[in-house]
């Protein structure tokens, strides 16, 4: 007697992304029960052996994991393309933009990015941000995985603009009000929705709190078994604050205080020192890189391969429409593996498989969640993308002598060619359309937002300082 099942998954070109490979299986099946993948194997066996109540012919596609972002400001989506190209991104490019891009508008933006990335095939964000009305809602109705951070920091207002080679200003009560909104959120969120939806603790970067107050929060994360997920080394302004302030760098001052451990999601170490990585590793520090957003606004290519190499785990994050303009982490695959190359000198840097492997179970593992997601395996969440391999630039496909499929996902897919989506064994998208979201709504709410941001930008009377106006007089934009 076969075994019913809600959906089986048939034909398919399989990556499970099992062992330490891509667990590639030809004529591959999925058999989905409930939240769970019950079984994988071999489209014989599969028919066989279950009893489906829809089967979905999967011949021309790739089966994957979904993949995870590990580091996102949805909020920012209403700002991409305003702040490219200028050495200066907080001070000339975001600082009207940042004042303007209040909490009325910061929906539209997670609703807009969300969307992109469901089309683009992300099925978990790691979202960073203030935890503002209806933010945890929302992603409890569109039915994607959350991992949400809500931030905390001490700064006192203007004070990065205002620092002027001293260290930031900080105002307690705010980051004390801050920490406290992120303890009342963790408790309603954490494990919410049968679990699609999680808390980390978010001290925003170690130059933007007090000591006393990062204490508070490690120790915060340790009673509640949250991990910690925080911005490190992002930059030469937060290495010269450190060293303003207590004369130490980044790394060295996180270690003194205990954070360097298993618990720390570290983000970007933009500025990270070889030894800084070694140590990192050593601890247990998993990093997220943002390849997209530091090419851009720095120049700089963090040193994911160096962690890599060192054993650590690295996820892959968008970071942010503002920075990096597009949230896609097909995108952020070819990125990294292509800068790393590049900086090394050296075509094996970062293969196609193991930017793959960062975009799924590495990304998992890194954030906390590899027993669950990451991978296609008897067990774990149906969190599952279909890509069509038939697009013009995924053609042809070969098996032999070297399959193609995984160097052609890496380097040449958009994300366009993600068919369809499915998080905890319910489809998100199917066929190019969203099933938990009305996307002309989200389009059309995100394009009055934007204008209405503009207005308020162009009425503060800092506008005027903006490094890309140039630019725009002389036509070139």
């Amino acid at each position: 007697m076969k075994t019913p099942i809600d959906t089986l998954l048939i034909h398919g070109h399989v990556l499970t992304m099992a062992g330490d490979g891509v667990g590639y299986l030809a004529d591959g099946a999925l058999a989905i029960q409930g939240n769970g993948i019950q079984d994988v194997g071999p489209t014989d066996r599969m028919l066989s052996e279950y009893e489906p109540e829809n089967t979905i012919d999967a011949s021309g596609h790739a089966i994957l994991p979904g993949l995870i972002d590990c580091h996102v400001h949805t909020t920012e989506s209403l700002l991409r393309g305003v702040a490219q190209d200028i050495p200066d991104y907080m001070e000339k490019a975001m600082a009207p933009y940042s004042r303007a891009l209040t909490s009325e508008f910061w929906l539209a933006g997670t609703r807009l990015n969300v969307l992109e990335s469901i089309k683009a095939g992300t099925t978990t964000s790691m979202d960073f941000t203030l935890p503002y009305p209806g933010w945890a809602e929302f992603y409890a109705q569109v039915g994607v995985r959350a991992r949400l951070t809500p931030r905390i920091n001490e700064l006192a207002p203007n004070a990065m603009s205002e620092a002027k080679g001293q260290p930031y200003a900080f105002d307690s009560t705010k980051g004390r009000a801050e920490f406290e909104q992120a303890r009342t959120f963790a408790k309603r969120w954490h494990g919410a929705e049968n679990g699609r939806i999680t808390v980390m603790a978010g001290p925003q970067a170690p130059d933007m709190l007090s000591r006393e107050l990062l204490i508070e929060i490690k120790d915060w994360a340790e009673r509640d078994n949250l991990m910690i997920h925080m911005h490190v080394a992002q930059g030469d302004r937060e290495i010269h604050q450190m060293q303003l302030r207590l004369g130490m760098r980044s790394v060295a001052f996180l270690d003194e205080l205990g954070y360097l451990n298993d618990q720390l999601f570290a983000v970007h170490l933009t500025e990270a020192l070889d030894d800084e990585v070694e140590l990192l590793v050593q601890r247990g520090v998993s990093m997220g890189v943002c390849s997209g957003c530091i090419g851009l606004l720095d120049g700089i290519v963090p040193p994911a391969a160096l962690f890599h190499s060192k054993g650590g785990h690295v996820g892959l994050g968008t970071d942010s429409a503002s920075s990096n303009n597009c949230i896609n982490l097909f995108n952020e695959m070819k990125l990294t593996a292509l800068f790393n190359k590049i900086k090394a000198r050296r075509p094996d840097v970062i293969p196609a498989w193991v930017a793959l492997r960062m975009a799924t179970i590495e990304g998992a593992r890194a954030i906390g969640l590899g027993d669950s997601i990451g991978s296609l395996e008897c067990g774990k969440q149906a969190d599952i993308i279909l890509v069509d391999l038939g697009a013009l630039n995924l053609s042809p496909v070969v098996q032999a002598p070297i399959r193609n499929i995984v160097p052609n996902l890496v380097y040449a897919a958009s994300g366009h060619e993600v068919d369809s989506v499915m998080v905890a064994g319910q489809w998100i998208m199917r066929h190019r359309e969203i099933l938990t979201l009305d996307e002309s709504d989200v389009r059309r709410t995100a394009q009055e937002a934007a204008v209405g941001i503009s207005l308020r930008v162009l009425a503060d009377p800092q506008h005027t300082q903006l490094g890309l106006l140039d630019a725009m007089q002389k036509g070139r934009l």
